[in-house]
C-alpha cells in the first residue's frame, strides 16, 4: 500500500511541475506533464536496484525552489546590484574576482610604471549558509492533499530564506560606526509623542546627499533603503515623497528623491543611541531603532553559490510515517570597499 501512495504521488507532483514547465517552455501543460512522468519513470528504471527514485523529484524541486529565490530579488534593493555569481567557486568567492579598484595615473610620464598591490586582493570569503528547519509532511496528509502540501513547503522555505537573505544584505551594506569613509549621522525631526524616536526630515536626507557628496561618489547609481519608520515620516511630511510612493509602490521602488533612487525595506538594521550598528538579529531596547542607509551600487557585489533540497521519504522512517523536507542555499552581498556607502539612524529624545 505504502509504494502504491508513493507512486500516486510522484505521479501528482511531477504533474504539477511539469504542467508549470511547460507552460513556461510554450509546449502546454499536458505535454509538460506526460514528458516529466515518462522521464521520472525511464530515470527510475534505469537506476540500480535499491536506490531512491525520490532523487529525480528532489532535483526538480531544488530547480523551482532556486526559480523562486531568482524571483524574489526583481524589483528590490538587491536588484541591478552587480552579480558575481560566476566566479564563485565550490561557495566561496575571491575579492580580486569581485573587481576591487586600482589607482589610476594621469599623464603619465614616469617609467616604469610602480607595482600597486590591492590590499583586499587575496582574500577569499565563504559565502552565507542559509539553511531552513525540517518540516515534517506526514504520507497522511499527502494522501489527502496531493501535491498542493508539497508546493506550499517549497513556497514557505523560499520566502523564510529570501527574507533572511535581504536582513543579512541589508547587515552588511551598513557601517558599523561612523568613520570619515562611512558616514553615521542621526535624524533631527521632532520627536514621536510615544517613543520619543527624532523623526527623519527632507533635511536630513540632504545632509546625507553631502556626505556621499563628500566622498565623491558618483551621482548616478546611488540608492537609499529607507526603513518602515522613515518612510512613514516623510510620508507625513513630504507632499512629492507621497505622490511618489502612491504611484511606484507598486513597482517595487518608491521613486527618486534628493538624487537617491528609493527603496523600502522592513528589516533594517538597529542603532544604539550612540550610533553603532546592533548584531544581526539583536533585539532593540530604549531608545533604539532601525536606520536607513544609502550605497552606491557598483561598490557593491551580490554572489549566488548552491542550493540543496534535503529529502527522506516516509517509507524510510515507518514509526512516524513523515516525510522530511528541508533547504540549503548559498548568498552573500558586501561592499567592495567601505568609501561609497551612509547611514541615517533615528535619534532619542526622553
Amino acid at each position: 500500500m505504502m509504494k502504491v501512495i508513493m507512486f500516486l504521488f510522484a505521479l501528482a507532483l511531477n504533474g504539477a511541475v511539469g504542467g508549470a514547465l511547460g507552460e513556461w517552455l510554450g509546449v502546454g501543460s499536458a505535454a509538460g506533464t506526460v514528458s516529466l512522468n515518462v522521464i521520472s519513470m525511464v530515470a527510475g528504471f534505469l537506476l540500480p536496484s535499491g536506490v531512491l527514485r525520490s532523487g529525480v523529484l528532489t532535483e526538480v524541486w531544488t530547480g523551482e525552489l532556486v526559480k523562486s529565490l531568482r524571483r524574489g530579488l526583481e524589483a528590490t534593493f538587491l536588484d541591478g546590484i552587480p552579480d558575481a555569481s560566476s566566479v564563485v567557486n565550490n561557495d566561496v568567492i575571491h575579492l580580486v574576482d569581485v573587481g576591487v579598484d586600482p589607482d589610476v595615473l594621469v599623464n603619465n610620464t614616469t617609467y616604469p610604471i610602480a607595482l600597486q598591490e590591492l590590499p583586499d586582493g587575496d582574500i577569499s570569503i565563504s559565502l552565507d549558509k542559509f539553511q531552513t528547519k525540517v518540516t515534517p509532511i506526514t504520507d497522511d496528509e499527502l494522501y489527502a492533499l496531493s501535491y498542493d502540501k508539497m508546493a506550499r513547503v517549497k513556497e514557505s522555505h523560499a520566502h523564510a530564506i529570501n527574507d533572511s537573505k535581504f536582513a543579512k544584505a541589508a547587515h552588511a551594506l551598513c557601517a558599523t560606526e561612523n568613520t570619515d569613509t562611512t558616514p553615521v549621522i542621526s535624524t533631527s525631526g521632532e520627536a514621536d509623542a510615544d517613543t520619543g524616536r527624532l523623526k527623519i526630515t527632507v533635511s536630513d536626507l540632504i545632509k546625507l546627499k553631502s556626505k556621499l557628496d563628500k566622498l565623491k561618489v558618483p551621482a548616478q547609481g546611488r540608492r537609499l533603503v529607507l526603513c518602515s519608520d522613515h518612510v512613514n515620516d516623510l510620508l507625513e511630511t513630504s507632499q512629492s515623497f507621497r505622490e511618489q510612493y502612491n504611484i511606484n509602490r507598486t513597482e517595487g521602488t518608491v521613486g527618486r528623491m534628493c538624487g537617491f533612487d528609493i527603496y523600502e525595506f522592513a528589516n533594517n538594521p538597529l542603532y544604539t543611541t550612540a550610533g553603532v550598528k546592533k548584531s544581526l538579529g539583536s533585539a532593540a531596547s530604549d531608545g533604539e531603532f532601525q536606520c536607513s542607509f544609502a550605497f552606491y551600487t557598483p561598490r557593491v557585489f551580490k554572489a549566488t553559490g548552491s542550493t540543496k533540497m534535503y529529502y527522506s521519504a516516509a517509507a524510510t522512517d515507518p514509526q512516524n510515517q513523515r516525510n522530511l523536507i528541508n533547504f540549503r542555499h548559498y548568498f552573500i552581498c558586501l561592499p567592495k570597499k567601505e568609501d561609497a556607502g551612509a547611514v541615517i539612524y533615528s535619534g532619542y529624545k526622553e
